[in-house]
This record gives C-alpha cells, structure tokens and sequence, in this order.
C-alpha cells in the first residue's frame, strides 16, 4: 500500500515509455486505476510502482482521482510478460484493457432512441439494418452515434427514420442496468455420452483442483466438444470463479446462444466489437464489479478486467482470426495461455483441427489431449470424395435473355449430386472461400487490368454492388464498359460468390437459396435469421465463405461441395498445407450432423494431392506428421521461431533508403538469419509502401532482445512506420 503524497510510476494506455511518475492525493495500492493528465491530455492509467524519474518535486504532477477499483499483481505481471513477448510496449497492452475509458466516468446524459415495432412504413434494406441493430442488443435504447456504429446506416437514414415515426425519443441519459444480472444452473436437459463425460471429469477434476494446465479437447466435427466445455464452464461458475469462452468470430454465437441457454438456464453475455457504448461500459464495469462471471467474445474479451479469472476455454484454437494484426501484434490463444500460466488456472483448447503448434506441445507434454472420436447423437461421418476437373469438366450456361455463354464452375458430377440432394428434400451447401464476382477484370486486347489506385492488388467485381471493390482497402470504382487504355471489351475473369449464386440460380432455378459471406452478413441478427431459415428449411442451396466453415449444426444440410478446392494448396506461407486441411475439413464437417448420411464432394484439378487424399481418407494424424516432418528440417515453426518486421512508408525512396540503413545495422545471429529488406507481396496497401524483414531462429532462441535492440539502435523518421510481428500468420 502506498500512503498519501509518494511518488508512484503511473503506466499510461498507448504511451511509449514504461510510464510516469505522479504524487498521491490518498492511500491507494499497486495495480490501482488512477486519473492522470499528459500534456494537459486526460488519461486513465494503472499505478505500477515506486516513481524512480528523479524529478524535483515541484514538477511531479498529483494523481487527478483514485479510484476503488484495480489489477491484480498477476494482471501486471501478465501485461510485462506479453509486452517483453510481442514486443509491444507495456502502455499498448494497457490500452487493450483499458478500451473503455468511459466506464469511469459518470453516465452522460444523450438522447436515446427505441425502435418503434409497431410503425408502419416501407422496411428498407437500411431501416432492416438498424432494426437488427436493436435485435442484436436486446432493443436497448441507443443513441444516433451508436445506430451509426452498429447498424452501419448514415445520419440521414436515421434522421428520417425519427420523423417517419420509426425512432422515438425515449430517455435523456444513460442509465445503469442489472440486466447482466444471470444466475446460471444445470438444466439436466443434456446427457453426455461415455466418451464426452470422460473428458468432461478429466476438465472438471482440473478445475475443482485449481492450478494452471492445458487441455487440448480434440474432437471431430459433430463430437459435442460444445456440451463437454459447458461442463467444466458450470464446475468453475459454481465454485465462484469467473469464465471466459472465446471464440474467432461473434457470427459463431447464432446457434450457441440457444446452446448455452438451453443448459444453464439463461444466456451468456456476449462481448465483441460491434456493442453500442452504454453496452461495452456496462459489460465492463459488471466484469470488473464481478457481477458478470461469464462472457462469450471475440480475442478482446480476453483483455476484459478479470476479476478471479478460473477458466478460459478457447473454441476453433486453430483459427488464424485470433492472431491480432491491427493494434499490435498478438495471439489472442496464446496470451490466453499465458495469462493462465501465471494466474494459475486451466485452459481448454478446443477444435477438431488443431493447430500443429498446439499438437507439438502435446507432443512435448505440455499439453494433455482428450479425443472425441464418435460424433454425437449416433450420426455418421459424411463421405468425402473428389470430382476431377479434368474429366468432369464444368458446363456452360446462358443468362435469360442473353446469348453470351457463360463460363461453368459447377461439374456435371455435382449437379447431379445437387439435384438428387434437392429430390430427397435435403439441403446443399456450396463453398468457395471468394467473396464477390469476379477477382479479376481485364482487356483481352491491351492487358490492361482494373487495380486499385491506392493498393497494389487487383479489384474484385461485385454484382451486388454494381462495382469493383478493393479487399485491402474498402475502396469503390465504378465499373468501366469498356477498356480505359484502348476502349475495346473486357473480360471477367476467376469465379466467387457471386458467379456461384448466378449459375446456381440459372441450373436450380426452382431452388431456394441464401448467400453467406462478410458483405452479406453485417450483423450477428442477420446470421440468425439465416440460421432459423435453414433450421426451417426454408433455403435448399446456402452458398457461402469461410463463415460457413465452422461451428453451425444444420441437420438437414446432407451434401457439401467445395467449388475450388486447389485454392489455398499452393500459397507463399509455409502453413498453407495446414490451413487448407484444416478449412476443408471444417466445411466437410458441416455434412450429415442429423440423421441422414452426408456426403462431400471436392471439385479439383488435382484429385491425388496429398492434402485431399488425407480429407477424403479422414488421415488427419499422418498428414500432420508429414507437414511437421517437413516444418523440422526447413526450421519452421514450430521447430523455429520467425519475427516479421513490416516497414511502411509513405514515400517509396524515404523507405528504401531506411530499410537499407536498418539493414546495415543489423546483428549477427548466433543459431538464426536475418533476411531482406524485400518488397512486401502486397507492396502498397491505402498508398503506404511496405517493405519486409523476417528474422528466423532456432526453437528455443530468444530473438525478442535483439529485435528491440537493433531497432533502438537506428533513428526512425517520421513519415516511417514498424510493425513488429512475432509468429506472424499473414506473410502478404
């Protein structure tokens, strides 16, 4: 405890340096949320010291309020860890739990608006939005600002919509509710089978005893790793601790909402981005409070305010969505096994692929696995097949109305298995991991090829729009009749979502179907109604992206076809063998999960690659050994480590003659390599240039140091900026 009037350091969220000395106005205590000003600026930050600066008195400024609240010393020690780690400072960790600094602040008063359900008036696709936004946050009231947010709508849609009747003022301030108030209890409504409840004693055991561990729950898909967690989950809730469920994407929450509450008896609080501000303060201050114990959220649900934190259990633990690429460089998994170790309690890493990084620490015994071997409820496994390109080579189609011929991307073989699914009153799902129309727009004549102005990759047609569309950075142009350069026709080349739907909807013209991907699919109430419509079986063809793949349970979806399975099987990442498996199998598991046999079909070009030989053989174990075979003498993770650095600059010579001064500096490595400066693959993204280290070394090499070193040792100028990233994912 410190007393009134020490000098205490003061870490600040998002301050370069290890943070700054104040004086105390009363007694507080390490780890204590306290008000403080930097140049003349407001900040919350953590007091997490002696002040060691030296300053004379007079120009120590006083901590502006204290208050009650605050980290535990493992908290701190967590945030040291991580930062000396991801080679983030300790300020950027802090800035990650403290990203609601609202929350210390009274409520402000702002007009709230409900949604007036029983107006009448034209539902517009905008007007739909901001009802889902109201849906998807229990039909909170919310402010103009919010609506913006959630519902991605313009003030004039929401203007409109308050004259229209459709918004009504309702109060004049925030108010503070208990609604997070649940009381959670087993149901009895599920009964685990032998090898579910097994592993459930094994999990529960580790919990009651306490203790940091990790269990690795390996389930194939349709196992019911979902109700063996919730075991451990109630075990750890009832015991007093609080629980954390992450999962990659808040889209996957649909059906595990109705999950969770059919076995406690009420819902979980769900945490993620897309929260009006009253509802991430609230969910903020419950879990710092402790009146919210448990959260299902996204990787930022792990820098929640914690209090007596007893479970994490990490669902799909293989998903590259939890490695953060955006403010700082982190994965969300393993910071979540870090702060574990050093508060002492378990894990459960869950997922019927896991990642080989996981697997090799099994192999080390610093993990303990439990297999689910038997899907759950007595479905069989669907089979899994693929259909050569080759031979069954795709059919042409005309548009109504239209003589031109259109490129085929679905094979006779699979028609066929569609129109079969479609006559026993089956659904059909199709996947193709591409969103939009076509990638790529070019002149026959000229090669002119359309490319975003501010990024240097290509532009991707979508229909739906009307435009071309630049996947690095949201930009929109429209599309050209005719060729820019040389005014002759141009051609759309390469098939995504789009085309799909259109071919679909040309050979199945009587079916019913439902397209899925990131445009489509805004929020989580748009996945849900999606959901309900094809639990109803009311959509015979979803087609969709990379959301499809995991986590959904639609007992009627008996066929699966992979429109282009060679896509993922050659790219410039030494992980593109294991993410294309582990996709793949992961749509595969959507096939026969009720009580009619599935079957999956993968279109290919390259029938006897040994990545669809493993899927279609389900020889998961031995493809694995043979990838991490190949990881071992090549020094990859997890058999090295790599460290990227990412330098950006606004001006490409400014650039190019930093990266070749950082380069001159560089250190010897003793057992590793430093390699480049190199052209990033994607050289331009939102007209910054990027160029590309990537420094490699032994399993064990601590390269953390030296990269902090070597970059201290060089001026930095100020249009130049650094991303490290430690175990990076993306190589683009």
């Amino acid at each position: 405890m410190f007393t009134a009037q020490t000098i205490v350091k003061v870490l600040i969220p998002n301050v370069v340096n290890t943070g700054y000395d104040y004086r105390l106005t009363a007694d507080a205590d390490i780890g204590q949320f306290v008000r403080v000003s930097v140049m003349n600026r407001p900040y919350i930050g953590v007091i997490v010291g002696f002040g060691d600066s030296n300053l004379p008195n007079e120009k120590i400024k006083n901590v502006s309020e204290i208050y009650p609240h605050k980290l535990s010393v493992d908290d701190l020690t967590w945030i040291k860890k991580m930062s000396a780690w991801t080679c983030m400072t300790p300020g950027a960790v802090l800035r990650l739990i403290i990203n609601v600094p609202d929350a210390f602040l009274p409520p402000r008063v702002e007009p709230l608006y409900n949604f007036n359900f029983d107006a009448t008036g034209k539902m517009t696709e905008n007007r739909q939005m901001v009802m889902d936004a109201y849906s998807s946050n229990d039909n909170t009231p919310m402010t103009i600002n919010d609506l913006r947010n959630i519902a991605h709508v313009s003030s004039a849609v929401i203007n409109t919509m308050i004259k229209k009747g459709l918004l009504t003022l309702c109060e004049t301030k925030t108010i503070e509710s208990n609604e997070f108030d649940y009381k959670y209890f087993d149901t009895g409504d599920v009964v685990l089978n032998t090898e579910q409840s097994a592993a459930a004693n094994v999990i529960g055991a580790a919990v009651e005893q306490g203790g940091f561990s990790v269990h690795v729950l390996d389930g194939i898909t349709g196992s019911g790793k979902t109700q063996v967690y919730f075991d451990s989950v109630l075990r750890a809730y009832e015991s007093g601790k609080s629980v954390l469920l992450m999962m990659p994407e808040i889209a996957l929450t649909a059906q595990f909402m109705t999950r969770f509450r059919h076995r406690f008896g009420a819902p979980p609080v769900v945490w993620h981005s897309n929260l009006t501000a009253a509802r991430r303060r609230e969910i903020w201050r419950g879990v710092l409070n402790k009146k919210i114990r448990i959260v299902v959220g996204t990787r930022s649900a792990l820098f929640l305010p914690w209090q007596d934190l007893g479970l994490v259990v990490v669902d799909e633990e293989h998903d590259s969505s939890y490695k953060q690429e955006d403010m700082g460089n982190y994965h969300a998994r393993d910071m979540a096994v870090l702060r574990a170790k050093i508060a002492g309690f378990p894990v459960v890493l869950a997922s019927a692929t896991p990642s080989e990084e996981t697997l090799h620490n099994v192999d080390l015994g610093k993990y303990k696995i439990l297999k689910l071997t038997s899907r759950f409820g007595g479905a069989q496994l669907p089979k899994i097949s693929t259909i050569d390109l080759r031979e069954s080579r795709p059919s042409d189609y005309l548009l109504p109305n239209n003589e031109t011929l259109q490129h085929g991307c679905l094979s006779p073989v699979l028609c066929d298995a569609i129109t079969e699914t479609l006559n026993n009153k089956q659904q059909v799902m199709l996947f193709i991991n591409r969103r939009g129309f076509a990638p790529i727009t070019q002149c026959r004549k000229c090669g002119w090829v359309a490319t975003c102005p501010d990024c240097s990759v290509g532009m991707t047609y979508h229909k739906r729009l009307g435009k071309l569309l630049c996947h690095m950075c949201g930009r929109t142009m429209q599309m050209p009749q005719k060729c820019p350069e040389c005014s002759n026709e141009i051609t759309m080349y390469g098939a995504g979502l789009e085309r799909i739907e259109q071919e679909v909807n040309i050979k199945f013209p009587n079916a019913k179907t439902a397209l899925v991907s990131s445009d489509t699919i805004i929020t989580r109430q748009t996945l849900e109604r999606l959901v309900t419509k094809m639990e109803n079986g009311d959509i015979d063809i979803i087609i969709g992206t990379q959301i499809l793949a995991k986590g959904h349970h639609f007992p009627n979806l008996t066929l699966v076809g992979v429109v282009d399975s060679d896509m993922g099987l050659y790219g410039t990442d030494f992980r593109a063998s294991e993410h294309t498996f582990q996709q793949l199998f992961q749509v595969a598991g959507r096939a026969g999960r009720g009580e009619f046999p599935g079957h999956v079909l993968l279109q290919t070009y390259q029938p006897d690659n040994p990545v669809l030989n493993a899927i279609c053989n389900y020889d998961r174990d031995a493809f694995i050994h043979d990838d991490m075979a190949a990881r071992q003498v090549a020094k990859m993770p997890p058999f090295g480590q790599l460290i990227a650095l990412i330098i950006e600059g606004e001006k490409e010579n400014v650039l190019k003659s930093f990266c070749e001064d950082l380069s001159a500096h560089a250190p010897i490595l003793h057992g590793g390599k430093i390699m480049g400066p190199i052209a990033a693959q994607i050289y331009q993204i939102r007209s910054w240039y990027r160029m590309r280290f990537l420094i490699a070394g032994d399993e064990n090499a601590n390269l953390q140091p030296i990269v902090s070193k070597w970059l201290s040792g060089v001026r930095i100028p100020a249009n130049i900026r650094i991303k490290i990233d430690v175990s990076p994912q993306n190589f683009m």
